[in-house]
């Protein structure tokens, strides 16, 4: 089926994959007020997407109009010494899924990363934009793309980055356990990008498949340098440009915390995985196409603070 005659109608199956992570569990608390689709949540227990033949069971049970790929292998640090894990489930994965989705005439969404980039940008990076990725993670997330967009062109492909929520282990939970237990904490200042909510990207993803039906993927397509057409990728996270130094004071300030945040450079704070120094990415396309709003950063900090402390 066409990309411009799909239609979410009343009753219309979303799957979401990888269900009780970050970005999975904002998902379960934003199913209740879209009553007109059906979601199906599974667990990496409850669907292994490095499983061929459980795939294609789930999916030939509840032939889903559309799948959110939740899944990933978001380990940066531990990919450097685990490299073929993180390509099992962050790229293999993803094409067994891509396929998937093809054969059973199923939209699928995946979800993929500003660390695609090598992080020597000046300004924002589009989706045009060459990708390098500096770390086993980030490419590992960029043959994701390339085997889901090989295996299934009509896949769409969403960029975040800096995800935080109230669910799961994140910086902003991080941040507030160390504000709590010290009184003083150091955090790199010399790194750039643009933090999102989870709970507004879930909210994106239910709007762009509301979207879908007006949109036309041919009417919009980019050359990538790569060769490939980067029509079906797009990039989101709230708005604005900030440092992690930043986003902790941010933290501090709207937690109450009396704890001092210290500005140190990344250099004085080594990790195995090398981070992309500017990470901000040009979220216009997603704006225009799907009439998505960006929320601001520090208004949707303070919210997820807000429900974490309820």
């Amino acid at each position: 089926m066409s990309p411009d005659t799909r239609h979410p109608t009343p009753g219309s199956r979303i799957l979401v994959t990888g269900a009780n992570g970050q970005l999975g569990r904002e998902l379960q608390e934003l199913a209740p007020r879209y009553r007109q689709y059906e979601f199906i949540f599974l667990s990496k227990e409850e669907l292994p997407v490095e499983d061929s033949s459980r795939i294609n069971k789930t999916f030939e049970s509840y032939r889903p109009d559309y799948c959110i790929n939740c899944a990933a292998y978001t380990a940066v640090d531990k990919a450097e010494a685990q490299r073929d894990l993180a390509f099992k489930i962050n790229a293999e994965a993803v094409e067994l899924l891509a396929k998937a989705c093809k054969e059973y005439d199923c939209r699928f969404i995946h979800i993929s990363t500003d660390y695609v980039f090598d992080g020597t940008a000046t300004t924002p990076y589009s989706e045009e934009s060459a990708t390098k990725p500096q770390s086993v993670y980030g490419e590992s997330k960029l043959e994701g793309e390339k085997l889901a967009l090989d295996a299934n062109p009509d896949t769409l492909i969403i960029r975040t980055s800096w995800v935080y929520s109230e669910f799961g282990k994140n910086f902003v939970k991080t941040m507030l356990r160390l504000m709590h237990d010290k009184e003083e904490i150091n955090v790199v200042n010399d790194q750039t990008g643009s933090p999102t909510y989870a709970a507004d990207l879930a909210e994106a993803l239910l709007q762009i498949i509301g979207t879908l039906p007006s949109y036309n993927l041919q009417l919009t397509t980019y050359n990538l340098p790569s060769g490939r057409q980067a029509h079906n990728i797009f990039h989101f996270s709230n708005d604005g440009i900030i440092s992690w130094y930043d986003f902790a004071v941010a933290i501090k300030e709207l937690s109450g915390s009396k704890c001092k945040v210290n500005p140190i450079a990344t250099s004085q704070y080594p990790t195995l995985a090398k981070r992309p120094v500017y990470s901000v990415l040009d979220k216009a396309k997603i704006q225009v196409t799907f009439g998505i709003e960006l929320k601001d950063w520090r208004k949707s900090l303070a919210v997820c603070i807000q429900r974490i402390n309820k």
